[in-house]
């Protein structure tokens, strides 16, 4: 029988790349039916070493973890992604923490503005228990899957979603707004197993990935709410543009880091909005 630190090791040779070991041991989780973290406290268990083959043989050609699995986790909410939606990274988590933070009291009502996955309002949902949200996207495929997961996260009863052009006839308005938008380059690098499986529409936007801030910049004084706040992901070099564009149409706006210290997010604001000292 071929023990199960025997098949990790092998299968972290194989996979390569940044995570070797972190994807092989998710990957027979997944074979198991467990969590990680269980396997780790239990790794001696009888398995299929050619059905675990095949999971890894998978990850070798370069498809993502999550495609594999079918789940990735996000603010601590297991979500379903599919080659459909854009899988949600952890960086991303940073818009989630800003918005806690700059709102002195819970939103009312949250719009999120190309949900993909939806976990950036499942997320905030799950942090504000007498809040309710609106996810717009452009691709049924991809709502389906958001309504999915607000399903398995049991948040649909505060969750819904529409079929949308970021906020083009939309005539509410929301007190919060969240955002993680195309906004990179057509001509930028991007790792191969990034531009093979995952949907161009959530990754590319223009000659300078500028694209789609410049559609949604406009709508936004007609979704907030007076004191309302946005916060949009950003790609670490565009902070300076994002404030320009945001000066340009009457924002107060902060740029916001993430863990590893690089511009992820812009907060943006107009009167009566104050954020915490």
């Amino acid at each position: 029988m071929i023990r199960t630190i025997d098949a990790l090791n092998a299968a972290a040779v194989r996979i390569g790349g940044e995570t070797p070991r972190l994807d092989a041991e998710v990957l027979l989780a997944h074979h198991f039916g467990c969590s990680r973290g269980e396997l780790l406290l239990k790794p001696d268990r009888s398995f299929d070493p050619q059905a675990y083959e095949k999971l890894v043989d998978r990850r070798a050609s370069g498809e993502p973890v999550a495609h594999i699995t079918g789940s990735r986790e996000f603010w601590s909410l297991s979500l379903k992604v599919s080659p459909a939606v854009l899988i949600p990274r952890p960086d991303t988590e940073t818009l989630v923490e800003v918005a806690l933070k700059l709102c002195a009291h819970p939103p009312a009502r949250i719009l999120d503005l190309g949900t993909g996955s939806g976990a950036l309002l499942l997320a905030a949902l799950s942090e504000w228990s007498t809040t309710t949200g609106l996810g717009v996207d452009a691709s049924p495929t991809a709502l389906a899957v958001a309504q999915e997961n607000a399903q398995s996260t049991g948040l649909a009863g505060r969750a819904s979603f529409q079929l949308g052009n970021w906020g083009e006839g939309l005539d509410e308005r929301f007190d919060l707004i969240l955002s993680n938008p195309p906004y990179i380059a057509e001509l930028e690098e991007l790792s191969e197993e990034v531009r093979s499986h995952e949907p161009p529409s959530a990754l590319f936007a223009g000659a300078d990935g500028l694209d789609d801030y410049r559609r949604i910049l406009p709508q936004l004084p007609g979704l907030l709410n007076p004191g309302g706040l946005a916060v949009l992901e950003i790609g670490h070099t565009q902070g300076p543009a994002l404030l320009a564009m945001a000066a340009a149409h009457g924002f107060n706006a902060s740029l916001h880091c993430d863990l590893a210290g690089r511009d992820r997010c812009v907060s943006l604001y107009v009167a009566p909005f104050k954020p915490p000292a």
